[in-house]
């Protein structure tokens, strides 16, 4: 990364977003007031999860969806770190000019790549779009594309799969002309028809069908309906939600939650292979005086109800684990209680009687 590009990025990487929703994760960037992504990122979702360098993760309320050109406006409840915005560019874009991808690929937070405009207009059916080379992955879509001044030109939007960095976004004058007739409206739950393009009221929807030219929409019945979890999945939540735990602030995917104890955190992942389990990170084995320490592990093992210690590397946790078929409301109540009541005491005895370390977490949050 160039000096220059390096600047651009501190500059603005409080204004850089990541939304996550039960159907995966995309990148956003705040434009005035507005965080800008894609429609295919918010998954027709009227609310996602919000996190930037300062801001927790909130939940955003998604108040424009346009799936004609794959276009969203989220709202955050609270001000985003400085509440400095991009700024869209005004220059004309030339094939060969320098740019700047920023995102959170495969959830890896704040990646940037450099490149070049390999052309400055394509179409790809009726929209337009700038194609360019700077690499970009899943996890990219609804970032920011800018230029050698720091500037938007464009929102990162998608990939042609197993070429060689063929990226494509959406430029900055079609974001411009959505945001100035969204804010026209002065309203929030605008959707896009992407058959006559004409921005529609929700509340004026009826039967999910657009009142101006009467096409179905599907974005509307998504945003109608949310989403529902069922069968096993809705009963790890329900459980979590009796413990207290705010599930949709918990929410990493749709088979996967993180949620905090005073001391620690808990994962709870469901696997294809019909396990769930529901494990914390309580320390990292020390290099000296280990054998005490496993000591005390096997013989808290054979007392506990329902939990197990144990080591994946150097990493000592307490798990839940159990078979999606025996899984049962009570029985996992009392469990996932253990564990959330559990973890803190164990993390505390450990790095104070048996000097453990504390554990090592990815940024990746």
């Amino acid at each position: 990364m160039t000096a220059s590009t390096q600047k651009i990025v501190e500059k603005n990487i409080e204004s850089i977003v990541q939304i996550t929703t039960p159907y995966g994760s995309g990148s956003g960037f705040l434009i005035g007031e507005l965080i800008v992504t894609n429609s295919h990122v918010v998954s027709g979702l009227k609310e996602v999860l919000i996190s930037t360098k300062t801001l927790p993760k909130s939940i955003g309320n998604v108040v424009y969806d346009d799936a004609a050109y794959d276009l969203a406006f989220i709202r955050s409840p609270e001000p985003i770190g400085a509440n400095i915005p991009l700024k869209l560019s005004s220059s004309p874009i030339n094939d060969g000019d320098g740019v700047i991808a920023i995102g959170h690929p495969y959830g890896l937070n704040y990646s940037t790549t450099e490149g070049i405009i390999s052309r400055a207009s394509r179409m790809q059916g009726e929209v337009e779009y700038i194609q360019f080379d700077a690499a970009i992955n899943p996890g990219n879509s609804g970032g920011p594309l800018l230029n050698e001044e720091g500037e938007v030109i464009g929102v990162n939007t998608f990939i042609i799969q197993n070429s060689n960095n063929l990226g494509f976004a959406l430029p900055y004058y079609t974001l411009q002309e959505a945001l100035e007739q969204f804010l026209a409206l002065h309203d929030g739950d605008i959707i896009r028809c992407i058959s006559c393009k004409n921005l529609i009221q929700e509340p004026t929807i009826q039967n999910d069908y657009c009142p101006k030219c009467g096409v179905k929409l599907d974005v509307a019945k998504r945003r109608r309906e949310g989403y529902k979890p069922s069968g096993v999945v809705a009963l790890v939540e329900k459980i979590m939600g009796s413990l207290g735990i705010n599930v949709t602030l918990s929410r990493r995917s749709q088979r996967s939650w993180r949620f905090e104890t005073p001391t620690t955190r808990i994962d709870i992942n469901y696997y294809d292979n019909g396990i769930v389990i529901a494990d914390s990170a309580l320390c990292r084995i020390p290099q000296e005086n280990i054998e005490p320490l496993y000591d005390y592990l096997l013989h808290e093992n054979s007392a506990l109800e329902n939990l197990q210690f144990s080591i994946n590397e150097n990493t000592v946790f307490l798990s839940y684990i159990v078979v999606d078929s025996s899984l049962t409301e009570h029985y996992g109540l009392s469990a996932l209680r253990r564990l959330y009541e559990g973890a803190p005491h164990y993390h505390k005895l450990l790095i104070q009687e048996f000097k453990a370390l504390e554990p090592k977490f990815d940024e990746f949050e």
